[in-house]
């Protein structure tokens, strides 16, 4: 069994979309990072830098942290969607996600959705950073079905949850042809529409 301890965010949804597709079973745990439950001791104790997502492995009595090392754990124990002759390209493009598309788009959120009107120059800046992953992503699925080749992997994973927010970006999906090909595809996995309804909300995938 695994405990998910998350929050109904992109990185949370990486996890739940991921259990979805190896078949693995989970409960979920929610943590209300709105009412600071992420600074609570006993969170602290299994993610220090006091992150969602989390688990808990209670098969292997071990817990993880950070939803790029999680994703690598479950591809390994459960041997898909991380195949080891297509490792190193799928660690680039994972942690391209991790160290770049994720936070930039995080801080697109902040100014753009959350905050407009308090800086223009943070507006201004992360919309264009925004706009530059669109393209950067679209030239990369002009060439290739999946972010790491031919093969649908954790990388494209760990990505779709930050694309399915478009519609906070205001960049417009269908302006990028190989970008909306990819959103759409993986948005018809029955895995993907149930790990994306977190929380069991009935929540639907924004269409491109």
């Amino acid at each position: 069994m695994i405990e998910l301890l998350t929050a109904n965010t992109p990185n949370g949804k990486k996890i739940s979309i991921m259990l979805e597709e190896i078949n693995f079973k989970y409960k979920v745990k929610k943590i209300n990072i709105n009412k600071d439950e992420q600074f609570n001791p006993d969170f602290i104790k299994l993610s220090p830098f006091r992150k969602i997502p989390v688990i808990i492995d209670h098969d292997a009595k071990k817990s993880l942290f950070e939803s790029g090392a999680i994703l690598i754990y479950l591809g390994e124990k459960s041997g898909k969607f991380y195949d080891q002759d297509e490792r190193t390209t799928i660690n680039q493009w994972l942690m391209g996600q991790m160290a770049y598309v994720g936070p930039l788009l995080g801080q697109h959120h902040q100014f753009h959705h959350y905050n407009p009107g308090k800086s223009e120059f943070g507006e201004q800046r992360y919309f264009k950073m925004a706009k530059k992953i669109y393209e950067e992503l679209d030239e990369r699925l002009s060439a290739s079905e999946f972010l790491a080749g031919g093969n649908y992997t954790i990388a494209d994973i760990a990505t779709f949850p930050w694309i399915a927010r478009h519609e906070w970006h205001d960049i417009g999906l269908k302006k990028f042809i190989n970008l909306s090909r990819w959103y759409e595809e993986i948005s018809k996995r029955e895995a993907v529409k149930k790990g994306y309804d977190l929380l069991k909300k009935g929540e639907v995938i924004p269409k491109a």
